[in-house]
């Protein structure tokens, strides 16, 4: 089993190029906090969560050792929030759009790879009957939702769901399309990616997803 330690989930996180920029005393904090968090949400800490709970837990203390540094709450969320977006490149998933059996592959390379990386707390609806333009899939259970929604914390759930957003909103000749999520109110997480046979901006409009 993967080891659960403050400073391996750090470094796995998409804090890892921010945290080195932190004053010792606040690194210190954070992976006090963590330790902490990881005892609390044991639990989820299987192997299969690994990536999440670095997500989850390293956003959680950071959030909480800035405003405990004298940052307000805003500033704390601010530098959070931007400090993982900023960490994020979608240029490769913009390449692999660009194939012309790009969806064909998303119906099997993503079911395979959450079931790989999604532990215990999670559940999804799959959909065998899709066209060929078009692949769609539901989250109905989620430990992002769960782990935040008890601590007060849905928005740094949404700000996670953002970077879904970032990584699936610009695809070339496809059309990301979300409603609704789970840590903002919805009852699911609905997934659904449409092909077009031209880029955007050319006979259809990208729809803004949350």
């Amino acid at each position: 089993m993967k080891k659960y330690e403050p400073e391996a989930l750090v470094k796995v996180s998409r804090y890892q190029n921010y945290f080195p920029t932190l004053v010792p005393e606040l690194q210190r904090n954070v992976y006090r906090r963590m330790k902490a968090l990881i005892e609390e949400e044991k639990e989820y800490c299987d192997d299969g969560n690994y990536k999440h709970m670095a997500q989850i837990l390293t956003s959680i203390a950071l959030y909480e050792a800035l405003q405990q540094y004298g940052k307000s709450e805003e500033e704390a969320y601010r530098i959070v929030s931007e400090e993982m977006w900023r960490f994020l490149n979608p240029s490769g998933m913009q390449k692999l759009a660009k194939l012309p059996f790009f969806l064909s592959l998303m119906k099997k390379i993503v079911p395979s790879g959450f079931k790989k990386g999604s532990g215990f707390g999670w559940r999804y609806t799959w959909h065998q009957d899709d066209p060929n333009d078009e692949f769609h899939f539901e989250c109905n259970e989620c430990i992002y939702a769960k782990i935040l929604g008890k601590r007060n914390l849905m928005k740094l759930g949404a700000m996670c769901c953002h970077a879904d957003v970032i990584n699936y909103g610009s695809l070339p000749y496809t059309d990301f399309i979300r409603t609704k999520t789970l840590c903002q109110g919805g009852d699911v997480c609905d997934f659904r990616f449409v092909r077009h046979t031209t880029d955007a901006g050319d006979g259809w409009e990208r729809t803004k997803s949350i």
